[in-house]
């Protein structure tokens, strides 16, 4: 199979996306987290969602502390508040 970029997502067929989504649940259920804790080790944030906030981010630091976050459409974040 072919690599389906998401940066190419708006452009695909229905059967490409269809595709591409599979594939994209397929690797998700199989994170062991690993990228993750470097980007954390590395001294970056992480950004991912949970169902509690379905319209925010959580942003968490290297050193654990964990924001409610948005981003506009521009890209901006704002912090909601301390987790």
């Amino acid at each position: 199979m072919t690599a389906l970029p998401i940066e190419q997502l708006e452009h695909m067929t229905p059967a490409e996306e269809r595709q591409f989504w599979k594939v994209f649940e397929r690797v998700l259920s199989n994170d062991d987290g690993q990228a993750a804790q470097s980007h954390l080790s590395a001294g970056r944030p992480i950004y991912y969602c949970d169902d509690r906030y379905p319209d925010d981010f959580i942003r968490e630091w290297p050193d654990g502390r964990r924001e409610l976050i948005s981003v506009d459409d521009t890209g901006k974040i704002s912090v909601i508040r301390s987790l």
